[in-house]
């Protein structure tokens, strides 16, 4: 298994970046493509940001929606699925509002992406990089965020930072 983690800023281009890498790992190995999507559609701006996302992807990928259960998500993929997850801070964000704890949802999450054998690339927003947000909410979200990209980025093979459409090996 490889399992690289994407972070960057809004519109970086680490989705179309963990997608590419994706796609072409899944060529060279004879795979096949899973995208693993958290986002939910709430409104239509989101419905139709939904939409696009799954134009742009294309037939070759089969999609799996898992707004809350992540690691059961993990679970059910194909021996020769290489994955993508997009994205890790939605996920984290519904959780949150779902008021589920987020540190036995993080164990989990870290749990399942061990005992991974296909090749996994998740995507995530670097939210830490910025001022300090003037709510209680808005605080705990950044400091989640921090603390698991923080645990991913230990357990990961790959980190990339992706900045202005150019990726940054980190580790």
């Amino acid at each position: 298994m490889a399992l690289t983690l994407v972070l960057g800023g809004a519109r970086s281009g680490k989705s179309g970046f963990a997608q590419a890498q994706a796609e072409a790992q899944a060529g060279a190995q004879g795979g096949r493509l899973a995208m693993i999507v958290t986002g939910q559609a709430f409104d239509d701006e989101m419905r139709a940001r939904i939409a696009q996302h799954r134009r742009d992807r294309g037939a070759a990928w089969r999609t799996v929606e898992a707004p809350l259960d992540l690691p059961q998500a993990l679970g059910c993929l194909h021996e020769d699925d290489v994955v993508v997850v997009d994205c890790l801070t939605l996920w984290l964000s519904n959780l949150m509002l779902a008021e589920r704890d987020c540190v036995p949802e993080t164990e989990s999450l870290l749990a399942a992406l061990e005992g991974m054998k296909n090749p996994v690339w998740l995507v995530s927003n670097e939210v830490g990089l910025g001022i300090v947000p003037e709510n209680a909410l808005a605080r705990r979200f950044r400091d989640e965020a921090g603390r698991l990209h923080r645990m991913l980025a230990a357990q990961a093979d790959r980190v990339v930072l992706m900045v202005a459409g150019l990726p940054l090996m980190v580790k």
